[in-house]
């Protein structure tokens, strides 16, 4: 634990108080960070002005962002005939229906990283909702991932999907790529998920929207951004 203290330390140094950066000023910091021992992601949080306890003021919504993620997220699929036939063609890495039930209900089987749909097969997940919702695993029809279109799904989530929302305290967090990425695939990746958050907002939001923003990595000090 010393050290990740010493490191954090050492990078807090790097972060100048009270600046709001440029996001390829704020990258160029945390290049020069001290390295973890593994390759970190770059997270962004943003803090809105909406309340998340009102129905009509919920940001939620994804996007394909163009240089992925730096991961390659494990898809499965409930569907059934034709439907998994597509799904594994598509590049499924598990498809099945009822029969996934107690193995996930049982053996607590969460080896995939995203849960995909066809709306058929919703009574069924249906069932898995107090084990895969609390995991934010719980396929959604606004998130995409309750289809018919099982191909495009897939597609999408391998090249580089990412699903945004609001926590309770009306902040959205979510990495958008690797320190290894350098500077301009992760502005890239930074104004494609901006742009989507700031289309997502509500009609019921009142005055400012985006109050603050910042990005970090996995251990590090947050840098705030301006949004002029």
């Amino acid at each position: 634990m010393k050290k990740q203290t010493k490191r954090y330390a050492e990078s807090a140094k790097l972060v100048e108080a009270g600046k709001q950066y440029n996001i390829k000023e704020a990258i160029e910091v945390i290049e020069k960070m001290p390295k973890a021992k593994f390759d970190e992601t770059v997270e962004l949080h943003v803090k809105l002005g909406v309340d998340s306890k009102h129905a009509d003021q919920q940001v939620r919504g994804t996007t394909v962002l163009p240089n992925g993620t730096g991961k390659t997220l494990k898809v499965l699929v409930f569907a059934k005939g034709p439907k998994a036939e597509e799904a594994e063609k598509a590049g499924a890495d598990f498809v099945g229906a009822e029969e996934l039930i107690p193995k996930i209900q049982n053996e607590n089987w969460f080896d995939y990283d995203v849960v995909v749909a066809t709306p058929d097969m919703m009574g069924v997940v249906g069932r898995l909702g107090k084990v895969l919702g609390p995991k934010g695993l719980m396929p959604n029809p606004k998130s995409g991932t309750v289809t018919m279109d099982v191909t495009k799904a897939i597609k999408e989530i391998k090249s580089g999907k990412v699903e945004y929302r609001l926590d309770k305290t009306n902040i959205i967090h979510l990495g958008f790529g690797k320190v290894s990425f350098g500077a301009e695939k992760l502005a890239e990746n930074y104004d494609a998920i901006m742009g989507a958050i700031i289309k997502a907002k509500p009609a019921a939001a009142k005055g400012q929207y985006i109050r603050s923003v910042s990005v970090s990595t996995t251990m590090g000090p947050g840098l705030y951004i301006n949004q002029k």
